[in-house]
């Protein structure tokens, strides 16, 4: 229900002539709901703020949230459910803190009730209704970016490439590959290869619970990817069951060298690098 133009000027008055008392009341409503978890100076100069955008678009002749004479007031609502959702704040916390000016319109408008005043309480409440909509609009789509940031985070903290050896990187995988992950372990692979000129990469996947034909894919496109970057990849952590899974979903990796763990595959690498391992000069030695 929009406001009328006689509404919105109430309206406007109402805030202007009772803002210490509306401001006061509803920052003592709202403190309860947010359990000490924001000091009283912040919620204060929160509301304060909320109240002067509310009161500057009423008295532009605000009838809707949506219309022009509520800019204003949309950017603070905005601002509100973005620094709540960053703070660890619930949307029902957040949302309170917007629907509590109710029951402060409430308890000042029964003090001088007029013929107006039930039709004037519930106008008021359709728009202070469309401002909690929008609260809780904000403080979703402020939290899904968060969710999305944090998953991008620990995808690339779950994806690392590690320098083993002079020309020699590893990416040891945990857990289930999807295409997502799978893309983001190319990428970080072939930037590593190139940040360090390494010509040989192993794949690791002993923490890989259970290799499908997807997961084979996503390998060795890897691989192949790497290859045309100049470097050789070698898998390792082929377990006895993934061994035997793949020979089952008649995967076929081809040439690409495979081994039973990753020292195994270093060993390889080294070998053909050139390099004498301890165990090497050992067997060597008379």
């Amino acid at each position: 229900m929009a406001l009328s133009a006689e509404q919105s000027g109430r309206l406007a008055r109402l805030l202007t002539e009772h803002a210490d008392r509306l401001t006061e009341r509803w920052t003592e409503i709202v403190v309860g709901s947010l359990r000490g978890r924001l000091s009283q100076a912040e919620l204060s100069r929160q509301v304060r703020e909320l109240h002067r955008s509310m009161a500057d678009a009423a008295g532009g002749g605000l009838t809707d949230l949506a219309d022009e004479h509520g800019g204003e007031l949309r950017a603070v609502l905005a601002e509100l459910s973005t620094s709540r959702a960053r703070q660890g704040f619930s949307a029902t916390e957040t949302a309170i803190s917007v629907f509590a000016i109710k029951d402060v319109l409430l308890e000042v408008m029964e003090r001088d009730a007029g013929a107006d005043t039930l039709r004037d309480f519930v106008a008021f409440s359709g728009l202070i209704d469309q401002m909690g909509l929008f609260t809780f609009e904000s403080f979703v789509r402020t939290r899904e970016g968060l969710i999305a940031d944090q998953a991008e985070q620990l995808l690339e903290l779950s994806t690392p490439v590690v320098k083993l050896w002079e020309g020699v990187v590893a990416v040891p995988l945990v857990g289930t590959l999807d295409s997502a992950r799978a893309q983001v372990v190319m990428e970080r692979l072939l930037q590593t290869l190139v940040d360090t000129s390494s010509p040989y990469a192993i794949i690791d996947i002993t923490g890989v619970p259970a290799v499908d034909t997807q997961v084979a894919q996503h390998i060795l496109k890897t691989v192949v990817a790497a290859r045309l970057m100049g470097a050789d990849c070698i898998i390792s952590g082929i377990r006895p069951q993934i061994a035997q899974t793949i020979v089952a979903l008649g995967i076929e990796f081809g040439d690409i060298a495979t081994k039973a763990s990753l020292a195994d595959a270093l060993r390889h690498v080294l070998r053909l690098t050139g390099v004498e391992t301890t165990a090497r000069r050992a067997r060597r030695e008379p």
